[in-house]
């Protein structure tokens, strides 16, 4: 008798359950249904031209597909001073508006100071440095990190990119003479690696010319696609929320354990925090100034944020920089009357040029050396977007006021290739940025390396490491396409990344100069 009233019981409780969980079933479908119908409402509400999203990817069908660079460029529209997007279910808007992008990147710099990319509190490393980081963090780092990149610390770094670059165009002649043909990505990215290393982290490295060292190993580990890595990035790029949810980085976290062994070795080999430093000899040495000074003024200075700053830089500097550099000289391959204005222009000083002792300030007043960089970097710029997160509710215009939180984004690339600000955009075009051309470019319409607080802080030693490589090789080589190989604007970028790259290997020949 106990037995069937326990099982009714059962019974009656099992029937109770089911019916909870049915209605909680359609209580949730109905919330998701409410919700979504919001979502995919949201900008028509708001008179934004938009596209339909997806209903789990919203806008990021093109992922794997295309990269995100190209994507935003196909999606420019001058016409429209905006539009909207998806990242899931989160609204985002992309600003095609010169006018706007200042707005968003100088005049309201201080509600608008945040990235929306970002790694998690599992990631220390990628978190913390001045690429992804966020206040109250990148405000101190920054006003720490700036004063390294002022024109007299870059004059400490000079001999480093003079000895690699004049081992560069050895690696060439070595490369032409046993294979006939060089990797443009893989020999330049093997020569920032050097120099960003020994800059970074004070490491002396071969990379140049051997290909190989333990630093290049890592930096290799960089440059590999995996679908482990492609969703990593895509949740610090699109949902940084997941981060921690599924514990990503934005670095290897093998990679992680290296730079950390890394710099608190050199660290200790050079005296530790305690010994005083005189003339810092790299970044590394600013670093430890920053930490002294902290210590003095009884600020708190992890060590992880120190070393999250030098693994930044030596993220930022080895592959958009050996990325530009390729871009570069494969445009010129292609170009000859350019590339002989630039050696015309380099002549007079190829004395200096092949001096161990070369002042590369001197290469500042190569116009059209100066002028080659610009226009690839319009071409090819690092990232086809600045992204920026609102602390507030923002007001674009008269016509749109966006909610707290939502990322904004300057298409850097679609004005790249407007033809009302570049005419024939296609086109690689130097004379664009000589200085009586280049006070008439609209402003705002050109931005590879950002503008406003978040602007790229390394940008003079990106520039200053270009100008070097291209100099040397351009006084001893005259740069030829390869025959069969692709015209620059058929060259395939990467899809399955989110940066600008090339997505094949590029060639080219380099012959020596007789005079």
């Amino acid at each position: 008798m106990a037995r069937d009233e326990s099982g009714l019981w059962a019974s009656v409780y099992f029937q109770v359950f089911l019916k909870l969980f049915i209605c909680a079933l359609v209580f949730g479908f109905l919330w998701l249904l409410k919700k979504w119908h919001r979502t995919k409402n949201f900008w028509k509400n708001r008179n934004v031209r938009s596209s339909p999203p997806h209903p789990v990817l919203g806008s990021l069908r093109f992922l794997l597909r295309q990269n995100p660079g190209l994507w935003m460029r196909d999606n420019y529209d001058r016409r429209d001073p905006y539009f909207g997007v998806w990242w899931f279910w989160r609204p985002a808007l992309v600003i095609n508006s010169p006018e706007i992008a200042r707005q968003v990147l100088i005049r309201d710099a201080g509600i608008l100071r945040d990235r929306f990319l970002s790694s998690g509190k599992s990631d220390p490393i990628g978190s913390l440095n001045l690429f992804l980081g966020n206040d109250p963090i990148w405000s101190l780092m920054r006003r720490h990190v700036s004063p390294m990149f002022t024109s007299s610390k870059l004059k400490i770094f000079q001999r480093h990119l003079v000895s690699k670059s004049k081992d560069l165009v050895r690696r060439i002649g070595i490369e032409m003479e046993t294979d006939k043909r060089v990797n443009l990505r893989v020999m330049f990215t093997d020569y920032t690696t050097d120099v960003v290393g020994i800059v970074a982290f004070g490491v002396e490295s071969d990379a140049t010319l051997s290909g190989e060292s333990a630093l290049r190993k890592i930096t290799k580990g960089f440059m590999k696609f995996s679908y482990i890595r492609g969703l990593a990035w895509a949740c610090i790029f699109f949902c940084p929320e997941l981060v921690d949810v599924f514990g990503f980085s934005f670095f290897p976290k093998s990679a992680i354990e290296y730079f950390r062994y890394i710099f608190k070795a050199v660290v200790k080999q050079r005296g530790g925090y305690e010994t005083e430093i005189g003339q810092t000899r790299d970044f590394l040495d600013a670093l430890r100034k920053v930490k002294q000074d902290c210590i003095k003024n009884n600020e708190d200075m992890p060590e992880d944020v120190l070393i999250a700053q030098a693994v930044a830089f030596l993220q930022g500097g080895f592959d958009t920089t050996g990325t530009a550099l390729s871009f570069c000289v494969y445009e010129l391959a292609y170009h000859p009357t350019v590339q002989d204005k630039i050696y015309n222009e380099l002549k007079p000083i190829k004395d200096q040029i092949l001096d161990d002792d070369f002042n590369l300030d001197v290469l500042n007043q190569m116009n059209y050396l100066k002028c080659a960089l610009k226009e690839s970097i319009r071409k090819y710029p690092p990232m086809g977007w600045i992204d920026r997160v609102a602390s507030t509710d923002y007001k674009i215009n008269e016509n749109l006021t966006v909610p707290a939180g939502t990322p904004i984004y300057v298409n850097s690339i679609g004005m790249h290739y407007d033809p009302e600000y570049f005419p024939d955009p296609f086109k690689f075009d130097p004379e664009r940025f000589l200085p009586e051309n280049e006070k008439n470019i609209k402003p705002y319409t050109y931005l590879p390396f950002g503008e406003g607080p978040r602007a790229c802080v390394g940008r003079r030693f990106a520039e200053q490491n270009v100008y070097c490589v291209l100099a040397n090789i351009l006084i001893n080589y005259k740069i030829v396409p390869k025959p069969g190989a692709p015209l620059p604007r058929d060259i395939q970028v990467e899809k399955k990344g989110l940066f600008f790259i090339p997505g094949e290997n590029l060639y080219v020949d380099f012959i020596p100069r007789n005079n």
